[in-house]
């Protein structure tokens, strides 16, 4: 089939690195090795994030003129795939264009929150809506969003799709450094990244006792704030590194920990299970779906540092449990999450 690709809230070829990049990207892949010819239908970002109704309403104009330009100029195309769809980037140029050439209406990772109805983001809402109840092909990769999306869409029109990347470009860390090395990866930005370094911090406040230094890979604005929250005696600023450098990091890593403050999927803690580490992380959202508490890492409750600290506690003074999580890890990885399975699904 020939795929047209749209990514309203960040295309994959987008300069700013971050997770929604890096799963278009993959998604992009995992249709090519599905048999698909992929093309990138459109680069538009109809993406309002302060609830401003106006601008709500010109993205709308926007998307509907660009929409009517596409159905003459775009090739021709068997199905339309859009990736993240949500209320403050809803898609207005899928379903009608999908519609216009008679091609299906596919969606990756779609949400669909009933309170918002009637807030500041209600256009986008009923927008989401309607393209949901529309698509032919709905593929959910957070359990957590299966129940709210099965009020729109027919059951056979539903797949459950796991967070998945390319396992064999992860090479398996050993997980029995002295002192053990822990390794955290997320931009630094305000909000939920950076509640989540400062929980971390907390954490790591309550350890001093244990022996461990901790490599922190990523940037942003948040920096300083970040750089504040965390211990600056124990602690080693990476920066931003490529996928090449950051292979090598958790390879010589022992244990990841990430805290993981309202994360849809978590794709960091994804590749931290392909390098073969131990994960420690708070149970929200979608991480239970990548992190499988007790045997590829432990779960924290969210928002609770102490908690968090015992889990740390408990994987810092034990190696042998640390190497046995990471090992199931990458077999876990590689049975659930590998982009071999996802070809499979996109077929």
């Amino acid at each position: 089939m020939r795929i047209a690709f749209y990514a309203p809230l960040k295309p994959p070829d987008h300069p700013v690195p971050s997770g929604e990049r890096q799963i278009a990207r993959l998604f992009l892949r995992a249709l090519e090795a599905a048999g698909h010819e992929v093309f990138l239908a459109s680069r538009f970002r109809p993406l309002d994030k302060q609830g401003d109704s106006r601008r709500q309403q010109r993205l709308r104009a926007l998307g509907n003129k660009l929409a009517g330009r596409l159905e003459v100029r775009l090739p021709a195309f068997d199905a339309w795939f859009t990736y993240h769809l949500y209320y403050k980037a809803p898609d207005w140029l899928g379903p009608r264009l999908a519609a216009a050439r008679g091609a299906a209406y596919w969606v990756a990772e779609a949400s669909h929150a009933p309170k918002r109805a009637g807030g500041p983001w209600d256009l986008g809402h009923r927008a989401v809506a309607e393209a949901i109840a529309g698509a032919d092909r709905l593929f959910c990769l957070n359990p957590n969003d299966r129940a709210c999306l099965a009020q729109l869409v027919l059951p056979e029109c539903m797949t459950d799709l796991p967070p998945f990347l390319d396992a064999s470009v992860w090479r398996t860390a050993s997980c029995g450094g002295y002192p053990p090395m822990l390794v955290t990866v997320a931009m630094m930005r305000e909000g939920a990244k950076l509640a989540s370094y400062r929980r971390l911090g907390a954490a790591l406040a309550a350890l001093e006792d244990l022996p461990w230094r901790l490599l922190v890979v990523g940037d942003g604005p948040a920096r300083e704030q970040v750089q504040a929250a965390l211990p600056t005696d124990r602690t080693c600023w990476l920066g931003k590194r490529s996928e090449a450098e950051l292979r090598e990091i958790l390879a010589n890593a022992d244990l990841f920990v990430w805290p993981a403050e309202r994360e849809a999927i978590g794709m960091a803690l994804l590749e931290a299970a392909a390098a073969g580490l131990p994960v420690v992380a708070a149970r929200t959202d979608g991480v239970p779906a990548v992190v499988a508490h007790g045997e590829t890492g432990l779960l924290a409750p969210a928002g609770d540092a102490d908690a968090f600290a015992r889990c740390l506690r408990a994987l810092l003074t034990d190696p042998d449990r640390r190497r046995e999580m990471g090992a199931a890890a990458r077999a876990r990885v590689l049975a659930r999450h590998d982009i071999a399975q996802a070809a499979a699904a996109l077929a």
